[in-house]
């Protein structure tokens, strides 16, 4: 045993026939004064499997009962290379031991229903590519580009046809697994889709109670895997067989039975996840609207992941059609603000083997940029915080605060300020009068700006007086870096070269 580390007993037992998701197997590991429970489930061919994911080091005493028994005790090393399960803390994401988590996601739906072969292919390119969690859905999807039946199916089938749950069909769940696994030795998360409206065979309309027992054996199977997240759907709106009851019953029974607390979220296609709720861990968002990111990361004060903002492509739909400059741009709106990003990548192709559902090979020319990104933002020297300046963090402000402006103000800001106080009493949604700005910091050891569709050939930095800064401006989709300051403080002009497509970043030296 590892910290960790999946750990995993065996035990031979009855061959079941007839029903054997819900096995009746308990184990209870015991380290200290600290007790953990959790179930076992069974692997098929009589062997029956308990996991379990050693969060501390030391000596664990563990009993089986039920369908099988058994008792013993293992010393659980310190971890070797592993840091555990990812944690939403505040408004940025860690893992266990403390290490940071920048996810840099992209969307590979249907990747556990695709031949050998194309698993493989796709595989060996994620090990390549520079992102480190990946959307995948747990049955198979049925849509434009993706008409292929998969090799095996998560349940057994009835007499009559239907989906027979109690029964989950234990190469598919294996096959799975494997996929899983393979890719967290990538370092990759798992953010896996566990429903999804896009169906063609009665996954999305399957009954209440089997919607349970479905939850119920992957949580078993799952749990102690360290590197997964759980996305209650991808667009869980246009799911109509399942109302709003129905996903609040969903969430509960996912956040009180995963007995390790994986990050948990619920994608939209129209209407947002109610952000709010205790159980999630992180919004998830489909959503061009990347201004407001500020104000959510105000407003629910956890991280936000913009897992769905449109794919590079050329496919004829808008939101697989953009190009690779523009995602790079959504990637770095995104970083600059204090969020995340999702990529998607969605071009024609003969065999309709498009990355965004499929997998195989990448085409577009955002990935090499998303890794340049991604390599800026691990190196500096913490999360992202935005900058709400200007007329974004006015807009928000209460009462008082805008009052006390208007008093501060002359010339022709005095009589804006009074206009937005007394819309503001009026109860009036105030909006920014100027445009966005891109712009985030690591407290006041790092200021990053994303000058978007700015061409400045001047930029008035305005930086603590009583620290000092080294300043670079990037060429976001060339890949250079360039030093234009080695020692600056307070409010600084720099000279940039007067085209789109620049960031500036300031780290403290001193």
């Amino acid at each position: 045993m590892r910290q960790y580390e999946t750990f995993e007993l065996r035990f031979r037992g009855e061959k079941l026939t007839d029903s054997w998701a819900d096995v009746p197997v308990t184990a209870v590991f015991t380290c200290g004064e600290e007790t953990k429970t959790v179930k076992g489930f069974y692997d098929g061919d009589g062997e029956y499997v308990v996991r379990f994911l050693p969060e501390k080091t030391g000596t664990y005493r563990w009993t089986v009962s039920g369908a099988v028994s058994g008792e013993g005790e293992e010393i659980c090393g310190a971890a070797a290379g592993q840091h555990g399960i990812v944690k939403a803390v505040g408004t940025h994401f860690e893992f266990e031991d403390g290490t940071l988590f920048y996810p840099f996601g992209t969307t590979v739906y249907a990747l556990a229903h695709q031949d050998d072969a194309l698993t493989e292919q796709t595989l060996a390119t994620l090990k390549k590519a520079p992102f480190n969690k990946v959307r995948m859905c747990v049955f198979p999807k049925h849509y434009d580009y993706n008409h292929n039946e998969p090799p095996c199916y998560a349940f057994e089938k009835n007499e009559d046809g239907s989906w027979d749950v109690n029964r989950p069909c234990i190469a598919f769940w294996q096959r799975l697994e494997k996929i899983i696994c393979r890719m967290g030795e990538m370092g990759i998360q798992v953010d896996l889709i566990l429903f999804h409206p896009y169906d063609n065979w009665g996954f999305s309309t399957l009954a209440r109670k089997d919607n349970l027992t479905y939850l119920d054996y992957l949580l078993r199977r799952f749990a102690a895997i360290p590197g997964i997240w759980w996305s209650m759907a991808n667009e869980y709106d246009l799911c109509p067989a399942k109302t709003l009851a129905d996903w609040e019953e969903i969430e509960c029974f996912l956040a009180e039975n995963d007995p390790y607390g994986h990050p948990l979220s619920n994608h939209n296609c129209i209407a947002f996840w109610d952000q709010k709720r205790p159980n999630i861990t992180h919004a998830s968002f489909q959503t061009k609207t990347l201004p407001e990111i500020p104000f959510w990361i105000r407003k629910y004060k956890k991280p936000v992941m913009i897992d769905e903002c449109c794919y590079e492509g050329d496919i004829p739909m808008f939101w697989g059609s953009i190009s690779g400059r523009e995602m790079v741009n959504r990637f770095w709106r995104c970083v600059a603000s204090g969020a995340y990003c999702t990529h998607g990548e969605t071009f024609l192709d003969e065999n309709e083997v498009l990355w965004w559902a499929k997998g195989g090979v990448l085409k577009g020319e955002s990935p090499a940029r998303i890794a340049f990104l991604r390599k800026i933002t691990e190196e500096l020297p913490g999360p992202i915080e935005p900058r709400m300046t200007g007329w974004q963090s006015i807009a928000l402000d209460g009462d008082e605060q805008i009052a006390e402006y208007a008093k501060e103000a002359s010339g022709m800001w005095k009589p804006f300020m009074e206009s937005m106080l007394r819309a503001k009493r009026r109860g009036r949604e105030l909006v920014a009068l100027c445009e966005h700005e891109w712009a985030g910091a690591c407290g006041e050891d790092a200021f990053i700006w994303f000058n978007d569709l700015q061409c400045y050939r001047k930029q008035l930095l305005d930086l603590p007086e009583d620290r000092h800064y080294r300043v670079e401006w990037i060429d976001t989709w060339a890949m250079t870096r360039n030093v234009i300051a080695e020692d600056v403080s307070g409010k600084t002009e720099i000279s940039l070269p007067g085209r789109e497509g620049l960031a500036v970043l300031a780290v403290r030296i001193k």
